[in-house]
This record gives structure tokens, C-alpha cells and sequence, in this order.
């Protein structure tokens, strides 16, 4: 177990409220750490709900004022301590899944769980702006080569976007390892499009391979939660999703599901701009598969 999941299971099974933690420590912090703190515990129950950044404009705070005040608290940075927020404010049932409730039927699991899904993809839908999409194809379309980066829970829909990108014949790779991100993303150049997949759009590494991508040239589009955040301000382009329980837990798997449905989006416009030639890709890709199976 690393350092710091070892500090997260001793987090977890302290009683102690990271809230009375807060209180305890205002006097003695600096000016601008204490403003940040004060926010968090007058308004921890829309903390959980922000990003880094959305919380150091309410704050009037830098991201790296909440990052050093998370260090004095003894925690690893602005997510651990949404989680411990969210240890005190919310019945632990309900870090499973909003909505849940102990007492609950398997039959209501079901149509919990199936109700957040179904508003999450109705909802991203409706925030889909046309243009933008429009722009994303376009960016797509053009680039010779295209970088697709995703971590941890966004990894596998990384992996998904560039399966289904290289389908229609695209020169595509998707780089999951943040130190292959960082070095692979400062090698891009004005050819090369970049999609940076991030439900909360500020993961630390993501962010800075997107940045150092941006930086030498490439067009870069982002997949993220709606809101401001860290990775948003190096994206050419930003296509928001929307997942009602993401109040309460830093990974949402309706995130995902809205995710995948925005991908599919994605790749069937590009797909369908240039139809005789991804008919013919696609009918390919389907033949070399057929040959796997019995």
C-alpha cells in the first residue's frame, strides 16, 4: 500500500471531521489560506460539487493556495479532501451511490442507479453545443495524427475513442502513462490533434501533458465534467458532460456512460464526413475481426 492510500484508510477510520480539523486550525493559518478555509466551512456542501478552479475564484484564491492548504491539513490535494467532506457531510451509504439508501430493494438499486444514467445522458445532450462538436470533427478531421490521454477512470474511454478513431483509419495512439503523456504530448506539433479525456478535469498529469501539447502547437480538445477547471483553459475546444451523483463522489460512473455516449457522438460525425471512405475502413476493421473468431 503507498504512503498515500495508507493516509486515506487512516483518514477514513479516524473520527476525527476533516470540518472540525478546519475550525481547529483557522487562527493559525496565513491570510490567504485562512479565507480558503472559512469558504470551505461555510460552504462544504457546494465544495463537494467544484473544481479546483471553480473554488479559488469563489475564494479569491490561486489553485496553489488550496493545494498548500490540503498539505497543511495533513491530506494530498483538493480531491482527498472532497472525499473527507464528504465523509462528514453525507451518510456513508450514499458515497455508494446518491440516492441509495440502506433499506433499499434490489429492484430500487435498479431503477436508482438506471434514473441517474438516463438524466445524465439526457441532460449532457442537451448541454451538447453544436458548434463545438463541429469544431472538435473538424480538428479531428484535419490532424495527421491524434493523441487521445486519459488516467485512472478515464483510461479505458481513452481507449475506447482511439479503438474506435483507428477503426475508421486514423492515425491514432492513446497514451495512459503519465510519463509517456508528458514527453509524447511535448513531441506533438500543429499536425497533431490532442483529446484529453478528464470527468473532473483536473488531474494533475492530464493536465499538463494537455498543456505541453497546447504549448507545441497541437489543437487540443477536452472531455470533461461542466464548470470550470484546470484543464479547460489549454483546450481549443470543450465538450462538457453531466453527472447528477457526482456530488458526493469524486469518480461517477455516469460520468462514464455520458462519456461514451458523447465519444460515440464524436466519431460518427467524423465517420459520416467522409462516408465512402470510413464504410470502407469500417468494413475492414469488421473482416480482420471476423478473422478472431470461430
Amino acid at each position: 500500500m503507498s504512503g498515500r492510500q495508507r493516509r486515506t484508510v487512516e483518514a477514513s477510520e479516524d473520527k476525527a471531521s476533516i470540518l472540525t480539523l478546519i475550525r481547529q486550525s483557522l487562527r493559525a493559518l496565513p491570510p490567504t489560506a485562512r479565507r480558503i478555509a472559512t469558504y470551505i466551512d461555510k460552504h462544504a456542501n457546494d465544495v463537494i460539487r467544484m473544481s479546483i478552479t471553480e473554488l479559488a475564484e469563489q475564494a479569491e484564491a490561486s489553485e496553489g493556495s488550496i493545494v498548500g492548504l490540503c498539505r497543511r491539513l495533513g491530506i494530498d490535494g483538493f480531491q482527498e479532501l472532497k472525499i473527507l467532506l464528504s465523509r462528514d457531510l453525507v451518510e456513508p451509504v450514499r458515497l455508494i451511490q446518491e440516492d441509495l439508501h440502506e433499506s433499499d430493494s434490489v429492484s430500487d438499486v435498479a431503477e436508482h442507479v438506471f434514473a441517474a444514467h438516463i438524466a445524465s445522458l439526457q441532460q449532457t445532450r442537451q448541454l451538447l453545443a453544436t458548434p463545438a462538436l463541429t469544431k472538435a470533427v473538424e480538428i479531428i478531421r484535419n490532424a495527421r495524427r491524434i493523441e487521445v490521454y486519459g488516467i485512472g477512470s478515464s483510461g479505458p474511454i481513452a481507449q475506447d475513442l482511439a479503438y474506435r478513431l483507428l477503426q475508421l483509419g486514423r492515425d491514432v495512439k492513446v497514451v495512459s502513462d503519465s510519463h509517456i503523456q508528458a514527453v509524447s504530448a511535448a513531441m506533438t506539433d500543429s499536425s497533431t490533434a490532442v483529446i484529453t479525456i478528464s470527468h473532473s478535469g483536473s488531474t494533475t498529469e492530464t493536465v499538463l501533458a494537455t498543456r505541453l501539447a497546447r504549448d507545441a502547437g497541437a489543437r487540443t480538445i477536452g472531455i470533461t465534467r461542466l464548470g470550470k477547471s484546470p484543464l479547460a483553459r489549454y483546450c481549443d475546444i470543450v465538450l462538457h458532460t453531466i453527472a447528477n451523483e457526482t456530488r458526493y463522489r469524486p469518480e461517477a460512473m455516469s460520468s462514464r456512460v455520458a462519456q461514451l455516449a458523447l465519444i460515440d457522438t464524436l466519431v460518427s460525425c467524423c465517420a459520416l464526413a467522409d462516408a465512402r471512405r470510413s464504410v470502407a475502413k469500417l468494413e475492414l476493421s469488421a473482416r480482420i475481426i471476423a478473422g478472431k473468431r470461430f
